[in-house]
């Protein structure tokens, strides 16, 4: 039998019944086609999971009931807060989905010289918004509680420049140092390029913010495929995937 996870802004609690706000109705009653009587799952990013049970169903109004908090240990225990250079189309869209199913927890859109996408304040909201509803949904169907951040665009340095996490590493074919060399950290930053990669002095730049270059083989990959393929490696290294 299904049970959904749904996200919700409300607060949460065992043995409350809460209306569901209105983009929830509609992704239970018309996507999801639930009734009266059927089984899911809320949680709002900062209280855990709750097991509930619709009471009421309309096409407009879901009334559900929390019966009991739910265990969740899918949190790793490294951190991993990500610096992605914005790219075309929906790559960008990509990245930010499958890094939060990676379970990368902060996720910065960033402005290079080789960035193709230009967008003025207004449009780079826009995206932010979008981006996050991505970062949710994932969650929905991944099964973490914990939603990560999509914060604003800003240029490589002004993310270079507030990093305060144990390792930091940018993508570079050229790293010769192994990831096994390093001491097991908590935190890691990870700087990955736009399509046509981080410029030499974006590389020097990153270095000089106590960067080290990181290889993940000898093969070219994507853009948006890269954060998968290094969180994975991170979190196999330090986290929860072994």
């Amino acid at each position: 039998m299904r049970n959904p996870r749904i996200y919700t802004p409300l607060s949460l609690a065992v043995n409350s019944e809460l209306d569901l706000p209105s983009s929830a109705v509609n992704h239970v009653v018309q996507v999801l086609r639930m009734n009266q009587g059927d089984s899911l799952i809320l949680f709002n990013g900062e209280q855990g999971s709750f097991q509930g049970q619709i009471v009421a169903a309309t096409k407009k109004n879901v009334t559900v009931r929390l019966n009991a908090a739910i265990e969740n240990y899918s949190e790793s225990p490294l951190r991993i807060e990500l610096g992605q250079v914005i790219s075309r189309g929906e790559r960008m869209s990509y990245a930010i989905q499958k890094a939060t199913e990676m379970g990368i927890t902060d996720i910065t859109p960033l402005l290079s010289e080789r960035c193709e996408v230009k967008l003025n304040a207004e449009r780079q909201e826009k995206k932010r918004l979008h981006w996050q509803h991505i970062a949710i949904s994932a969650c929905e169907q991944s099964g973490r509680n914990q939603i990560p951040t999509i914060n604003k665009p800003v240029t490589i340095l002004q993310w270079l420049n507030n990093r305060a996490t144990e390792l930091n590493f940018v993508l570079h074919r050229c790293a010769s140092k192994k990831l096994q060399a390093y001491s097991k950290p908590l935190s890691v930053s990870l700087l990955i390029g736009p399509e046509g990669g981080l410029t030499p002095e974006e590389i020097t730049l990153a270095e000089h913010h106590r960067f080290n270059m990181l290889g993940i083989g000898p093969r070219v990959l994507r853009t948006e495929t890269a954060p998968i393929v290094a969180a994975s490696i991170l979190h196999y290294l330090w986290g929860d995937l072994r």
